[in-house]
């Protein structure tokens, strides 16, 4: 008897530590049909940010916005950080893409190669100049991102002011979209 109490407290003990392991990973985006956030980051060589920004306008950014003509993409924007961080959490420009849903964001678009051979009719210009970008990179990387913003709702006087606002539910910071149970313990 005392050995299967020993032995049920220690599960309990380990199991008070497999909740908090659970939550360490970033919570799914919401459902099928919603919109689907990406973050594109570039860390371009010392020197090089104006040259990369200049090709990215040029030959990539068009491109984007046709897309977007087209409902795929719903929204983008390109930001720069205002000050500097260290070298290896460096990045000199964020592209955020809102697809319109997760299925649009992760397969390929059959229309891509026709808007690309209608924007740059000079291939041979067009993919050098797409290589040089690709050469002052340092680095690239592409990051999913799930907003968590508790929802709110009108307060007792009908604005909905900075003060005003409350947690949808009870002080549950929780999204209410459906994450696997324990994501946020």
């Amino acid at each position: 008897m005392r050995r299967t109490l020993v032995a049920f407290l220690a599960v309990v003990f380990a199991a008070s530590f497999a909740a908090p392991l659970r939550a360490q990973g970033a919570p799914p985006q919401s459902g099928a049909d919603q919109p689907y956030t990406i973050e594109y980051y570039y860390k371009c060589q010392w020197g090089h940010q104006q040259e990369f920004l200049q090709l990215f306008l040029k030959n990539h950014y068009p491109l984007l916005k046709k897309i977007e003509a087209t409902g795929r993409i719903l929204s983008v924007k390109i930001d720069s950080p205002a000050y500097h961080t260290t070298e290896d959490g460096r990045w000199d420009y964020r592209v955020t893409i809102r697809y319109k849903n997760s299925t649009v964001a992760t397969t390929t678009n059959s229309d891509e190669e026709g808007f690309t051979n209608e924007l740059w009719p000079d291939k041979a210009t067009y993919n050098k100049e797409e290589q040089r970008r690709f050469e002052i990179l340092l680095g690239h990387w592409d990051l999913p991102v799930t907003e968590i913003t508790p929802k709110t709702e009108e307060a007792g006087n009908g604005k909905q002011g900075a003060g005003n606002r409350k947690p949808q539910s009870n002080g549950d910071l929780r999204p209410s979209s459906n994450h696997p149970p324990g994501a946020f313990s």
